[in-house]
């Protein structure tokens, strides 16, 4: 194999950098982990694992590096719609589906006061929306007044109606770097979040990733192609493409609970739902107050757990690079662990219940609807780390059929992202897509495969 063959996959994330070496072939032929190294350069992380990687495979000293990064607290995102119910929550769910981590939802005009608020998110990119297109721009056009008249020198994506686009281009001007993308809502029922999607890559990439301070290397900019949650949702599309199923993939973390689906919607379930804001088929949630160390003491309140293992929780949340060491302790990160994924897919797929209504009794649906799901990745430390009857615990509350009305998923086969290549998977899609593609497959046929 030539040096120029293999790439070398990296995400730095917030606690720990994780490598793969990828053949053109799509082969897995070694991973890497190494901590983050925030305390001095991040690229020091990156060079352990590639020294790592290189005394298996000389090859790696030389080949191309793909990165991801959720380090130095990741991508924030402050969304800033007309109205909450409808564009502002839009815009949330682009966010979300962009790979960051929303810090503010405003709706209802800026002011003075909100703009204080919006400022004290500190996000790193304001996502612009309101209006359908060829609707009421007004809210639009005023909250770019506002935000001209700040100044506001953040980076700016503007997804709102295009027909008033224009006119907010030139109110934003020099002074605010921004990006027109397409509407987030071009009609009422109607949700397109690609173009912004892209666009809030686009401006992580030119305007976040290097001022976060994370690498005084150019090199480390150059590499990394956009924030985590990003590509490894654009990694479960790929898998869920190779497999020719619906996925949900499931990542447990130490601060937060990721859910992503991909899941074909069917039509003449449109009309089942009162949400406002239509469903996609590629959804992410994330659940700030659901994880394993800094957010475990939420995940004991939030998961009912029971008392005696709050002091448990309120260890990890005091620390959070705390590692299991005893039968005792493992046991505690389970029960957090199965909390965690328990409340996190049942937000993301909400509820089927039966209603009394004007027209009888009707079926109403919320949320993401994943029982049939066929394929069910589970990620994060806590399942990467554990054994077959470990994960069986853990993701027990996630799968079957539901008395309360939970949509999960009934019958999915269950894999573990053990080797974390699905973040590889999203990194390779663009210039590799049939190595991303046989990667993927490579995951879903996984023999490691328990049947919950």
């Amino acid at each position: 194999m030539s040096p120029s063959s293999a790439v070398v996959c990296v995400d730095v994330g917030s606690t720990f950098t994780k490598a793969a070496l990828v053949d053109e072939t799509g082969a897995l032929l070694a991973t890497a982990s190494y901590r983050t190294t925030l305390d001095s350069d991040v690229l020091d992380g990156v060079d352990a694992c590639r020294a790592s990687l290189t005394q298996a495979f000389p090859e790696a000293a030389h080949a191309e590096v793909l990165a991801c990064s959720s380090a130095g607290g990741g991508l924030r995102i402050a969304v800033v719609g007309n109205e909450e119910l409808v564009t502002a929550e839009a815009g949330r769910r682009v966010a979300l589906s962009s790979g960051g981590k929303v810090v503010a939802v405003l709706a209802g005009g800026l002011d003075a006061s909100r703009l204080d608020e919006l400022r004290s998110a500190r996000p790193d990119v304001l996502l612009l929306v309101g209006g359908t297109d060829g609707g009421n721009s007004v809210g639009l056009v005023a909250d770019a007044y506002v935000l001209s008249r700040a100044p506001w020198t953040g980076p700016v994506v503007v997804a709102g109606d295009v027909e008033a686009q224009g006119q907010v281009s030139v109110l934003l001007g020099d002074s605010t770097p921004h990006v027109l993308a397409d509407n987030v809502v071009p009609r009422i029922g109607v949700l397109a979040a690609d173009s912004a999607r892209r666009a809030i890559r686009e401006m992580f990439l030119e305007h976040v990733i290097g001022g976060k301070g994370l690498s005084s290397r150019a090199d480390f900019t150059a590499m990394v192609r956009g924030a985590t949650p990003d590509l490894v949702l654009t990694g479960v599309e790929v898998l869920a493409a190779e497999s020719g199923s619906d996925v949900v993939v499931i990542d447990i973390g130490g601060a937060t609970t990721d859910v992503h689906s991909v899941v074909r919607l069917d039509p003449e379930d449109a009309g089942l739902s009162r949400e406002v804001v239509a469903t996609t088929p590629v959804t992410r949630t994330v659940e700030g107050d659901l994880g394993m160390r800094w957010s475990a003491l939420t995940t004991w309140d939030a998961g009912e757990l029971p008392e005696d293992l709050r002091p448990a929780a309120v260890r990890r949340s005091e620390d959070p690079s705390l590692l299991p060491a005893t039968d005792a302790e493992r046991h505690e990160d389970e029960l957090i662990a199965a909390a965690a994924a328990t409340l996190a897919v049942r937000r993301h797929a909400g509820r089927s219940r039966v209603v009394v209504g004007p027209d009888g009794r009707v079926v109403e649906r919320s949320g993401k609807d994943l029982r049939e799901v066929a394929l069910l990745v589970g990620s994060g430390g806590v399942l990467r780390h554990a054994d077959a009857e470990a994960t069986r615990r853990i993701l027990a509350g996630v799968t079957g059929v539901s008395p309360e009305g939970w949509q999960l998923p009934e019958r999915p086969r269950v894999v573990v992202d053990r080797d974390y290549v699905l973040a590889a998977v999203g990194l390779l899609s663009e210039s590799r897509p049939r190595a991303a593609a046989a990667l993927a497959r490579s995951l879903s046929t996984c023999e490691e495969t328990h049947v919950i």
